[in-house]
């Protein structure tokens, strides 16, 4: 479906006209709709939040099937950075789980909270910096699109709609694996996966970071749709 098609399908006809205008000015369709669907739920946007991708359902999909093969059951997992809600709502629908899902942003909770009751999903949302956060518990799963652009990098002109502190980051872009790494690698229970959404040219870089902070697990990088490496899987089991 075009995006002008998306207008006519969520605005009304006085609506519509100055959907177009939006549009014209680069303005993000899902911004100017409200909504995108994503894994099957229907996800509510707005500038507070970044706008969940395809990318990111493919990280969803390749995380439930990780826990599948390495038989990790009715996990306990922790979403970092989890903006609109979406990775947690779509994994919660999906497969018998707990879910913590943090996020710096008082506002993307917000949004998080109200998609977490349009989609029938119980998951307990926490505002918290992740250089702040400190935990005792245990997880299976530690899932998180983080940040992970370079300032320098060019990026679509669209974005600028969108928060910037979540999409660009420090270090080249890998400043908040390697917090999460830090903080967390004693917070995983022993038979774990990790999933992160990645820039297609930090996977050495957070291999490196991997082999540091948790040296014994086994660590995936896999392709996104349009062949750019996306997604690492990190385990301590074969995967």
């Amino acid at each position: 479906m075009t995006d002008e098609e998306l207008l006519r399908k969520y605005l009304t006809k006085e609506e519509y006209e100055n959907g177009l205008k939006r549009l014209q000015n680069d303005e993000p369709v899902q911004y100017i709709i409200g909504n995108v669907e994503f894994y099957n739920c229907l996800i509510n946007v707005n500038k507070n939040v970044l706008i969940p991708r395809f990318e990111t359902e493919y990280l969803v999909d390749k995380t439930i099937k990780y826990l599948k093969y390495l038989h990790i059951n009715n996990p306990k997992i922790l979403d970092i950075g989890t903006g609109s809600g979406c990775i947690s709502i779509a994994l919660k629908k999906n497969i018998d789980c707990k879910i913590d899902a943090i996020d710096i942003s008082k506002k993307a909770i917000e949004v998080a909270k109200s998609n977490a009751k349009l989609n029938n999903t119980n998951i307990n949302f926490i505002i918290n910096d992740i250089n702040t956060f400190n935990t005792t518990q245990k997880y299976d799963v530690i899932i998180s699109n983080p940040p992970y652009v370079s300032y320098n990098k060019v990026v679509d002109k669209k974005t600028k709609y969108e928060p910037q502190n979540a999409i660009f980051a420090p270090e080249d872009g890998i400043y908040y694996y390697r917090i999460i790494l830090e903080k967390l690698h004693n917070n995983l229970n022993s038979n774990h996966l990790i999933a992160f959404e990645i820039d297609d040219k930090e996977g050495k870089l957070i291999k490196d970071l991997v082999n540091k902070y948790l040296p014994n697990d086994k660590i995936k990088i896999e392709k996104d749709y349009n062949n750019y490496e996306r997604y690492v899987f990190i385990s301590n089991n074969n995967i």
